[in-house]
C-alpha cells in the first residue's frame, strides 16, 4: 500500500508527464523521482532531515508544486501565502519552528528579513528556467546542523503542516503524516476515476490544502499529470484550456462564478474544450452556478467536502451514472461520516446535528493543543465544526458552519439557506449572507450583493422577493450592494467578520 509521497512518485510511468505549466517543456515521472530524491540529499547535506520543517514561500505555479512534493517526500514541507506582511510571516515561521526557509531566488519577500532576524537559514530555489517545468536547485547555507534522521520519510512522518485559518481565535498548526496525505490523493483520484491520460488544469493556490492536494497529489497518485498556473486568472482561463486541453480542473465557487462571467465572450475557446469532470470544492457550491457550470461546459460539475484536517477531502458527489445532487455536498468520499449530537452521539439519518469524520486521511490532533484536541475529538471522531444532515441516501448537506449560524433572538438561521434564495433574483450575480450584531435580539440577518453586469434592483426589491420564499424572520433585514465580496486569500467568501468590515457593527 503506497502511504509516502516518495512511494506515491513511483506509480506514474517514467515517460508519462507528471508536472506541466503554460508555456513550458513539461516534466515526466522519472524526472520527478529523480528530483525528489536530489532534493531530499541536498536537504540532508545541510542537516535538514525527516521532521524537520521547511517553510515554503513561494509563487503559485510549478515549482511550487515540485517544491511540495521533492521537500516533502523527505522532511516537513510548511506552505505559507506569498502575500503575508512581515508580522504574519515572523508568527508562522515561530510558531512552526521553521527549520528553514525556502523562497525563489531573485524573490523580494519580507519573510526573508524575518527569517534572518529569527535566526532560520534561508535556501534559494533557482527554477531550470531552459529546462522542465517544476525542476529547480536549492542554493543552501551552510549546515544548520546534521539531519537526525535522513532519507525518504516513513508513513508515520509529518508530510506537511498546515494553519487553520484562525478567523475566530489563534491558529491551530494541523500536521499532516505521509500516510494522511497519501490517502487523501487516493480517495480523491478514485472519487473522480483519475486515469494516466488525465490532466488537471491547477488555478488553486499551492499554500493550501485544496490545490496541494485535491490538485497535484491526487494527480500524481493517478499517475496522471497537473498543469501549474501562476494563479487564478479569468481573463487567461480560456487560453490555458486551449493551450494546456485539461480533462479536468478544481476551483473554489468563487473562482467558477468569474470563469462563467467571462465564458459568453470566449466561445470558441469553449466550443474547442472537452472536459471530462469539473470540481468544486472549499466551500458551498450554489445549485444555480453547478447547473450554468454543466450547462456552459457540458461536463459533470462534481462537489466535494473538505478541510484541511481531512487532508482534503471527506464527501464528494459521485461521477456519473450515480446521482450528483446539487446543494448536497455527496457521499462519505474516503472517511467514515456520521452526525453526532451535542453529547458526541451519532444521529440517525435526517436528523441535523454536528458533522464528524474518522479514516486514515484525518489529522491525529492538533499540535501542542489539548484543549483544541479535547474539543475536537469525541469517541475516535473528529468534530468538524459543520452543521449537517445525511439523507436516506447517505449524502451530506451542510446546513452552516456552527460558528456562522445567526442566532436572532433564539431564531436559529442558515445563511447558505437564505444565500440559494438571493441568488435565484435575476439581478443578482453573488450573494453572501451574515450576522450583523444587533441590541435587543442579539444578531440580526444581513446580506451583500454583487449584482449582474447591467442589472438594476433596490433594497427593498431584494427584500420582497426573499419575503415570498421565506419565513420572515430570515429575510436579511439589511443588504449591503458592493462591486466585490471581501475574499480570503483562497477566494473563499468569509462569513465571520463581514459586518465589521463592512462598517456595520461596532
Amino acid at each position: 500500500m503506497v502511504q509516502t509521497i516518495s512511494e506515491l512518485l513511483k506509480r506514474g510511468r517514467d515517460g508519462a508527464i507528471a508536472i506541466a505549466a503554460p508555456e513550458r517543456k513539461a516534466l515526466d515521472y522519472a524526472g520527478l523521482r529523480a528530483h525528489a530524491q536530489a532534493t531530499v540529499a541536498a536537504l540532508n547535506a545541510v542537516g535538514i532531515g525527516r521532521g524537520d520543517r521547511v517553510a515554503i514561500v513561494l509563487p503559485n505555479g510549478p515549482e511550487m508544486a515540485s517544491a511540495f512534493v521533492a521537500i516533502g517526500a523527505g522532511a516537513t514541507t510548511a506552505p505559507l501565502n506569498a502575500g503575508y506582511r512581515a508580522d504574519e510571516f515572523e508568527f508562522y515561521l515561530t510558531d512552526l519552528k521553521a527549520r528553514a526557509l525556502v523562497v525563489e531566488a531573485g524573490m523580494a519577500s519580507p519573510a526573508i528579513a524575518v527569517a534572518e532576524k529569527l535566526g532560520v537559514p534561508v535556501m534559494r530555489l533557482v527554477p531550470a528556467r531552459d529546462g522542465a517545468a517544476g525542476l529547480f536547485r536549492l542554493e543552501t547555507p551552510n549546515s544548520v546542523g546534521s539531519a537526525v534522521k535522513g532519507g525518504m520519510a516513513e508513513p508515520d512522518d509529518i508530510a506537511l503542516v498546515l494553519h487553520t485559518s484562525g478567523t475566530t481565535s489563534r491558529p491551530k498548526i494541523v500536521p499532516l503524516a505521509q500516510r494522511n496525505v497519501t490517502a487523501s490523493a487516493r480517495n480523491i483520484a478514485t472519487t473522480l476515476a483519475l486515469a494516466p491520460e488525465d490532466h488537471c488544469l491547477n488555478i488553486m493556490p499551492l499554500f493550501h490544502i485544496h490545490g496541494l492536494i485535491g490538485a497535484v497529489l491526487s494527480s500524481l497518485w493517478a499517475g496522471a499529470s497537473v498543469a501549474c498556473t501562476p494563479g487564478f486568472n479569468a481573463l487567461k482561463f480560456f487560453a490555458w484550456l486551449d493551450e494546456i486541453k485539461p480533462s479536468w480542473y478544481t476551483a473554489v465557487p468563487t473562482m467558477h462564478q468569474a470563469i462563467l462571467s467571462r465564458a459568453e465572450r470566449n466561445a470558441e475557446a469553449l466550443a474547442r474544450t472537452k472536459l471530462r469532470l469539473i470540481r468544486s470544492s472549499s466551500a458551498s457550491l450554489p445549485p444555480q452556478v453547478m447547473a450554468e457550470l454543466e450547462r456552459v461546459f457540458g461536463a459533470p460539475v462534481i462537489e466535494s467536502y473538505g478541510m484541511t484536517e481531512a487532508s482534503h477531502q471527506m464527501t464528494s458527489n459521485p461521477l456519473p451514472p450515480r446521482a450528483r445532487k446539487p446543494g448536497s455536498v455527496g457521499i462519505a468520499a474516503g472517511p467514515e461520516v456520521a452526525i453526532l449530537d451535542v453529547d458526541g452521539q451519532v444521529l440517525p439519518r435526517g436528523e441535523t446535528g454536528e458533522v464528524a469524520i474518522r479514516g486514515e486521511n484525518v489529522t491525529s490532533g492538533y499540535e501542542a493543543n489539548p484543549s483544541a484536541n479535547e474539543s475536537a475529538f469525541t469517541h475516535g471522531w473528529f468534530r468538524t465544526g459543520d452543521q449537517g444532515v445525511l439523507d436516506p441516501e447517505g449524502y451530506l448537506t451542510i446546513t452552516g458552519r456552527l460558528k456562522e449560524i445567526i442566532n436572532r433572538g433564539g431564531e436559529k438561521i442558515s445563511p447558505r439557506e437564505v444565500d440559494e434564495i438571493l441568488l435565484d433574483h435575476p439581478a443578482v450575480a453573488q450573494a453572501i449572507t451574515f450576522a450583523m450584531p444587533h441590541a435587543k435580539l442579539g444578531e440580526e440577518v444581513a446580506a451583500a450583493l454583487v449584482l449582474k453586469d447591467g442589472a438594476s434592483v433596490t433594497e427593498q426589491e431584494v427584500r420582497a422577493f426573499v419575503s415570498t420564499r421565506l419565513a420572515d424572520f430570515k429575510v436579511p433585514r439589511k443588504i449591503v450592494f458592493l462591486a466585490e465580496i471581501p475574499k480570503g486569500a483562497t477566494g473563499k467568501l468569509q462569513r465571520i467578520g463581514l459586518a465589521r468590515k463592512l462598517g456595520l457593527s461596532d
